[in-house]
Parts: structure tokens; C-alpha cells; sequence
């Protein structure tokens, strides 16, 4: 029992140690474009995780809640979280790469509402140089630990501890049709000699 909790904790520990260096990485400058001195702007415009790649926080969260739902679902549910979580992770990995494949076109947003600028073509002639930062690298492999936690996940939750009595449904058992048949026996018998089979039963309250 104590290796299973052991293996538990650790798959959800990578886990949350993908989403959180995700939601880290968003927060972080990733650029530093800096730009052509032909009109009047600013020198270098920086961009930030959340303008390169947006749709970050909202899988490095999904990420986060993904861990808290793992620690109380039984093994089915548990099992299609993880393949979701594999998911998360490949689309947290891809919109890094797609940002770090063209930090240009990831930071045209922020050049035009410095310069006035529109347009990819015209965007893209402004930018003299281009400074990168660890941070699309950490976003990468934050979506690979995330991807591998999860697999890691869908791999052993059988092996996985059961959940606490207090997150599991309350069922009840319905009567038996033996016994549902003896007490309407029971009934017709004291009606045929002319006792009523509720008088023992108490008063239903108004």
C-alpha cells in the first residue's frame, strides 16, 4: 500500500511540476525584438509568454486542476484524465514550439500597438534583430513533463490506491423482492380478517 501511495504521489508531483513551470514560463518576457530606427518608436519591444503564446495560462491551469481531480477519481475516471492531461501537455509543447519557430509573427500584436504598424509584411521590416530568453525553452519542456506525467498516469493507475470513502457515492440497497413479496403477504393477510396493517405504523407527519 505504501508503494502504491508512493507512486501516486510522484506520477501527480510531475504532474503539477509540468503545469506550474508552464504557468511560470507564461508569466516571463520571452523576446526582445528590437527595432529598425527609420521612424518614431521605440527601440525594442519586449514579449512577454502570455502575448506569444495565449492560450498558455489556460493549459497550464487546466494542467494544475487536472492534479486535484487525479487525487479523488476512481480508476476509470482517473484514466481518462490522464489521456486528457497527455493532451495538455502536447498542446503546451506545441504552442511553444509554434512561438519559438517565429517569435516575430508571436510578438506582431505588441509591435503594432507600439508603432502603429499593421500588417505581417510590414511588421516583419521593422524588426532588426531578434533576443530570445530561456523562457519558450522552459514552456517546452514544461508541456513534455506534463505529456509524460500524464502517460505515466494512464500506465499505473490500476496500481494506484483507492480513493478516500468520503469522495465515493453513497449506495443503497434496495430490498429484496423476497422480502417486498412477504411483506405484501403479510398485508393481504391481515386485511382479509379485517385488521388494518397500517394501525402499528406511526402517523406520516404533515
Amino acid at each position: 500500500m505504501r508503494s502504491a501511495r508512493r507512486l501516486k504521489y510522484s506520477v501527480m508531483l510531475v504532474i503539477l511540476a509540468g503545469s506550474g513551470l508552464a504557468l511560470l514560463a507564461v508569466t516571463q518576457p520571452w523576446y526582445q525584438l528590437r527595432l529598425e530606427a527609420s521612424a518614431e518608436h521605440p527601440a525594442a519591444v519586449e514579449i512577454t509568454g502570455s502575448a506569444a503564446a495565449p492560450a498558455l495560462t489556460a493549459l497550464a491551469l487546466s494542467g494544475l486542476a487536472l492534479v486535484a481531480a487525479l487525487a479523488i477519481a476512481g480508476p476509470v475516471i482517473r484514466a481518462i484524465l490522464a489521456v486528457l492531461g497527455i493532451i495538455v501537455g502536447a498542446s503546451v509543447a506545441l504552442a511553444a514550439a509554434i512561438a519559438m519557430a517565429d517569435p516575430v509573427h508571436s510578438g506582431i500584436s505588441e509591435i503594432t500597438a507600439v508603432t502603429g504598424v499593421a500588417g505581417d509584411g510590414a511588421v516583419a521590416r521593422l524588426v532588426a534583430a531578434i533576443e530570445s530568453t530561456i523562457w519558450p525553452s522552459v514552456a517546452l519542456a514544461a508541456g513534455i513533463i506534463l505529456a509524460i506525467g500524464s502517460l505515466a498516469a494512464v500506465v499505473t493507475t490500476r496500481r494506484w490506491p483507492s480513493a478516500s470513502r468520503k469522495y465515493q457515492a453513497v449506495r443503497f440497497a434496495p430490498e429484496s423482492e423476497a422480502d417486498i413479496s412477504d411483506t405484501a403477504i403479510d398485508s393481504w393477510d391481515e386485511l382479509s380478517r379485517g385488521e388494518d396493517p397500517t394501525a402499528g405504523s406511526p402517523p406520516a407527519s404533515r
